[in-house]
């Protein structure tokens, strides 16, 4: 957050959104649920950080390059979002989208795979870390301008609407997005063509470098549908419970009512924006607070599972040496995939033949002789 930012009415971020976790509420919601699901909730939040840190790491040894943006700290909201929504529903993120390219079913191979930018990866090593993309598993990118993926979204629910599909579309995005002309636009198409989409505000306090209270006159970001009365819900995203809960009742609703809906879940960002942001923005005491074990959602989860009786000392290493076993795999994997050819460099322009369409390569002569 940015050392100038001061919420509106004073205080820290502590008391800015009312982010406190109902402690009751949480032990009740997870004494509901099966033990073996709450497992794998945990694994797969897991499986988010170590697969992100494994990133950060191959990123420093040049492994990786381009940008990159980490989902550490998001664990619980990528776990719930994606958890909410079925094999059939389409999903549009950001450029922070490792996580949920997992959670919607791609191979953590072949998601490493593209970071390296092999041509195993699933857009084939052209794409890396902002445009995962997977038509089998419908997620339909990453993108990297911010607020692209909107419109795109948008479409891909009217084109639901047209067909009368029974599909519903989740559109995630950060918070810095509800500040651009595509939302206004995409939130005022979708709510007057009546269109199932579920527009997702993953608000972590800070958009790049400035705060939402410094940046948005309407901080409250789930309150920002209401001009397209567009309803909204806003959760605390580092409850994977909870965001689940919240998303599955909007995705169910957009599919039964065929209208748009709004959903903000809060959750504090680890790092900096991305691997090369050292974040200096911030203040030692909200680096103090987003690193805090009351803020991380994996921690959280833990806690309550092994209060809970779910979660014992012995199961909780099997799944860390799982996970960990997995995602070598995926780093050794991606290590030993081919590069693209460099052939290939122009396969992917246009998705039909395009006359005249220029081949030439860097080095290539602007004239032929």
């Amino acid at each position: 957050m940015a050392d100038t930012a001061k919420p509106k009415g004073g205080g820290t971020a502590r008391n800015s959104g009312g982010r406190r976790r109902n402690r009751s509420g949480a032990a009740q919601k997870t004494a509901d649920e099966q033990p073996k699901v709450l497992l794998d909730y945990y694994r797969q939040m897991l499986l988010v950080r170590r697969f992100e840190e494994r990133t950060a790491q191959a990123y420093t040894q040049a492994r990786i390059g381009g940008y990159c943006h980490l989902n550490l700290g998001e664990e619980a909201t990528v776990v719930g979002l994606m958890t909410a929504l079925k094999d059939e529903d389409y999903l549009f993120t950001n450029y922070r989208d490792h996580g949920y390219a997992i959670g919607k079913g791609m191979s953590p191979r072949r998601v490493m795979a593209e970071l390296y930018g092999r041509s195993t990866g699933v857009s084939k090593g052209w794409g890396g870390s902002m445009h995962m993309y997977d038509t089998e598993v419908r997620m339909l990118g990453g993108y990297g301008i911010v607020g692209g993926q909107l419109p795109l979204a948008t479409g891909a629910a009217l084109a639901v609407s047209y067909r009368g599909g029974d599909e519903v579309v989740m559109c995630q995005m950060g918070d810095g997005t509800t500040n651009i002309g595509a939302w206004h636009e995409s939130l005022n198409i979708a709510a007057l063509w009546n269109l199932p989409i579920v527009f997702v505000v993953i608000n972590n306090f800070t958009g790049m470098g400035t705060t939402v209270d410094m940046a948005s006159a309407e901080p409250e970001l789930h309150k920002r549908g209401s001009a397209f009365r567009i309803e909204g819900v806003k959760v605390d995203g580092r409850n994977v419970l909870e965001v689940r809960d919240a998303a599955a009742d909007l995705v169910e609703r957009a599919r039964a009512e065929q209208r748009p809906f709004l959903l903000e879940a809060t959750s504090y960002r680890m790092k900096g924006h991305s691997v090369v942001d050292p974040a200096k923005y911030r203040t030692e005491e909200q680096w103090a607070e987003a690193k805090d074990e009351e803020n991380d959602p994996i921690a959280i989860f833990a806690k309550q599972l092994t209060e809970a009786g779910v979660l014992t000392d012995e199961l909780r290493e099997e799944i860390a040496a799982s996970v960990k076993e997995e995602v070598a795999d995926a780093a050794d994997f991606a290590e030993n995939s081919p590069h693209p050819d460099v052939s290939t460099l122009f396969d992917y322009t246009y998705a039909t033949p395009v006359a005249n369409e220029s081949r030439r390569m860097p080095a290539d002569p602007v004239f032929a002789e």
